[in-house]
């Protein structure tokens, strides 16, 4: 997240510097101090066991990683916060050395005692996380006060992609909105991820009228408040149901979805589309009027960690400027391999791609990022009962 004016333009870091002071407004983060840096050698052998969803470790990434350490990284790909913690839960946490949950998830991880306190006095490289993004773990991640247990690697949003060549957003052709995916012209030709695309026709009802302003935030009040709102969801989404082609799970079912499931519009991730954008698939991803759902996926260690300097020397990795920057999009290299998402690294936009800034700007035109609709903290009664009304509206 570069000051400097350079080609990649500073309409980006102007943007961007809007969302570090959301997200600190959000967590109600404080400022985070200079950090001691320890001199102890990283990890120069072994393996990693990490699980982490299933776009974020390119190719190149894994090999400069092991070039780089001589460390093995033995990667599982998971498609949803659920699956972390249920994997997690059915082993105790052995097996696995990292996981990635999302920022808003510490009311749910905090009583499993699945995780351990982060020394960043291991992690040289925490001196490049966003300071704001650092602040979330500090605040929200230090359970039983013994320090964070979550450290930020990337950030992004959730939003509405279309097939360019097949459908055009009604308003001057430019923003998209969550409604979109519920309108009778593309009936049968649109995709979700059932729990999230729920919320998102929720913030469309908030336009309608059918639910108050900010009914959906007000939502995870009490149990009672939210299932008065949600039922309206539920109700809404059940009847417009034939409007849904595909359910989607993962990266990948996003991008199928798109090039051979038959879908015109969706509510996807930012990243599988906008990687399909940069291949120049006939893809478009962009911040929908009602605001993008934003997050930040962390990296945490698991308690029944077995390969602890190796851990360390993995988590190190991720923080450096050149291999965050190039996981991006590639950096220019031909075989990197690219996530599609953001850096929670300062200075990794200077390693991504010359083109990274211009693409950035097209997905968060205007004043989408002082729009964002960052995810408030989810108690597991909220998961729960939003479990209960997602399997109504899939089983409808």
């Amino acid at each position: 997240m570069s000051l400097e004016k350079n080609k990649k333009g500073t309409e980006v870091d102007a943007g961007r510097r809007s969302f570090v002071k959301r997200s600190a407004a959000v967590s109600t983060a404080a400022a985070v101090g200079p950090w001691i840096i320890s001199s102890k050698a990283l990890a120069s052998s072994g393996e990693v066991n990490v699980l982490l969803w299933s776009d974020y470790c390119p190719p190149g990434f894994l090999k400069s990683f092991k070039e780089e350490t001589g460390i093995t990284v033995n990667f599982t790909g998971i498609g949803s916060n659920e699956e972390i913690i249920n994997k997690m839960k059915a082993t105790k946490g052995k097996g696995f050395d990292v996981c990635s949950p999302t920022n808003m998830r510490s009311l749910q991880w905090e009583p499993l005692d699945l995780l351990q306190a982060i020394d960043y006095g291991r992690i040289p490289n925490v001196k490049n996380l966003n300071p704001a993004m650092l602040a979330v773990g500090d605040n929200e991640w230090s359970f039983g006060g013994k320090g964070s247990h979550w450290l930020p690697q990337i950030w992004g949003t959730e939003g509405i992609a279309w097939r360019s060549d097949k459908w055009t957003p009604p308003r001057d052709g430019e923003m998209p909105s969550y409604g979109d995916v519920w309108q009778s012209d593309v009936e049968g030709k649109t995709m979700m991820r059932p729990h999230s695309g729920m919320l998102g026709a929720g913030l469309y009802l908030e336009t309608t009228g059918a639910l108050d302003p900010g009914a959906m935030r007000a939502a995870y009040a009490d149990e009672a408040t939210m299932r008065k709102t949600w039922q309206v969801v539920t109700d809404f989404c059940i009847k417009h149901k034939s409007q849904i082609k595909l359910f989607w799970n993962d990266a990948d079912s996003q991008k199928n979805g798109f090039m051979s499931g038959g879908v015109v519009v969706g509510q996807t991730w930012d990243g599988p589309p906008t990687v399909q954008m940069k291949e120049g698939k006939p893809v478009i991803y962009r911040a929908p009027i009602e605001g993008s759902l934003a997050w930040v996926d962390g990296l945490c260690i698991s308690s029944a960690a077995e390969h602890v300097d190796e851990t360390y020397a993995f988590l190190n990795y991720c923080f450096d400027a050149k291999a965050a920057g190039r996981s991006i999009d590639g950096g220019g290299i031909a075989d990197w391999g690219q996530h599609g998402y953001n850096s929670a690294v300062l200075g990794a936009d200077k390693h991504a791609s010359a083109d990274y800034g211009k693409w950035f700007n097209q997905i968060y035109p205007g004043n989408s990022l002082a729009n964002l609709w960052p995810w408030p903290k989810e108690p597991q009664w909220y998961a729960d009962v939003r479990t209960e009304y997602r399997n109504k509206f899939v089983n409808a």
